[in-house]
């Protein structure tokens, strides 16, 4: 398989220099994808849209998808007040196409908001930040680290698209009703003095162990969203994620807003659907040249992993955090009620050549699907407004017409 040797020797020597001889998954996912030099995210491996990529995202069908959201800030903004400045703080920002389509529609449609908008990246990866750098190098753009916004700073609203899916996930298993981690180790039997033997192989081999939970957190998790992992409902070898990396990024995102919105777009469900004894297997999930599979040790350092998102932990952490809940929808009808109805009926009016208007009519269907992006879900959470401004529904949020 296409695994990057440097990092599958990295996983390695960290592996055998811990002294149980094993990592946790999700150590083993944050190596692979965030890795400083060889993971899929800080290199040029990662691939995004339809031409060789490994995936594609709402943003690469298009203009509308940016635009629709512009359409949401600017209400945003109006509802807050019109403060300035109002800052768009946008998290994980890919090549920067979103940021592009939502600077210029706002140029074009409401100048008055561009004018006093501040537009933050916050980017993990050198090879992503470096893209979309030199797309935006005529934009008013900000880059930094969510760590670098200092606590109480923000006025506006912090979004994500596809963000939260990627953080990295414990797993877990029951094993006689017991919550037992899944960790990684090597199939060699390695020494710290010999890790580098591994690096050298072409049938590099990573294995599942299991052990105690490696922090209580896991446990507490189950208590957050109110699911209890009973022997009588679960069946042993039930195995799923938990994504406590996404509670520790909200925490920040709430200390650093001082006034407005949390706009997360991704896939995912309610923990109950999340947790369903049904769904036995989890929802961890590799994407590779538009393929996927769910084998996360193969393709080390060249496939993307990722796992839905759990919008009751989201929520429920978010209350602990101060943020309200404002509502939860799914794609398909956030952006039909931001107008994408309207854009769809007047394609049949425009003096375009028909295979434009058939391939844009497509890229717009895709957006709603139910059975694809569509049903993405589209969680917004608000801090300190004030009653009247809370009482103001998010465009985005009504029932479409």
């Amino acid at each position: 398989m296409d695994s990057h040797p440097a990092l599958c020797q990295a996983i390695a020597n960290r592996i055998v220099t811990n002294p149980q001889k094993r990592i946790t998954f999700a150590e083993y996912m944050d190596m692979v994808l965030y890795h400083p030099e060889y993971g899929y995210y800080s290199s040029d491996t990662v691939k995004i849209g339809f031409q060789g990529g490994d995936f594609f995202t709402s943003s690469s069908l298009g203009n509308d998808f940016g635009e629709l959201l512009a359409v949401q800030f600017f209400q945003m903004w109006q509802i807050l007040g019109q403060p300035t400045p109002f800052s768009l703080v946008e998290m994980g920002a890919g090549f920067g196409i979103l940021a592009s389509h939502i600077l210029n529609y706002l140029k074009l449609q409401h100048p008055d908001f561009f004018t006093v908008l501040e537009y933050i990246i916050i980017e993990k990866s050198p090879s992503l930040r470096q893209e979309q750098q030199q797309r935006l190098q005529d934009q008013n753009v900000r880059w930094c680290n969510l760590e670098e916004i200092a606590p109480n700073s923000i006025i506006g609203c912090f979004f994500s698209n596809e963000l939260v899916d990627a953080f990295p996930v414990h797993q877990f298993t029951l094993e006689a009703g017991e919550l037992r981690e899944i960790y990684v180790t090597t199939s060699q039997n390695l020494t710290p003095e010999t890790p580098s033997l591994l690096g050298e192989k072409s049938n590099i081999e990573f294995i599942e162990v299991l052990g105690e939970p490696s922090t209580p957190q896991l446990a507490a998790y189950f208590d957050l969203v109110e699911i209890e992992l009973s022997q009588s409902t679960y069946a042993d070898g039930y195995r799923s994620e938990i994504n406590l990396a996404a509670l520790d990024w909200l925490s920040i995102v709430a200390d650093c807003l001082q006034r407005g919105y949390v706009l997360t777009i991704d896939y995912g469900y309610p923990s109950s659907r999340y947790y369903n004894p049904r769904r036995s297997q989890g929802t961890l999930q590799c994407y590779y040249h538009h393929r996927h599979h769910d084998n996360p040790y193969i393709n080390i350092g060249r496939q993307d992993i990722t796992a839905h998102v759990d919008f009751t932990a989201l929520e429920s952490w978010g209350k602990k955090c101060g943020l309200n809940s404002v509502g939860w929808t799914q794609q398909g009808l956030f952006l039909m009620a931001l107008g994408l109805g309207e854009r769809l009926a007047t394609l049949s009016s425009q003096n375009q050549p028909l295979s434009q208007v058939l391939n844009r009519r497509e890229a717009l269907h895709q957006l709603i699907s139910p059975t694809g992006l569509g049903s993405f879900g589209v969680l917004v959470q608000s801090k300190e407004l004030t009653a009247k401004q809370a009482l103001q529904c998010l465009k985005g949020l009504t029932i479409p017409g």
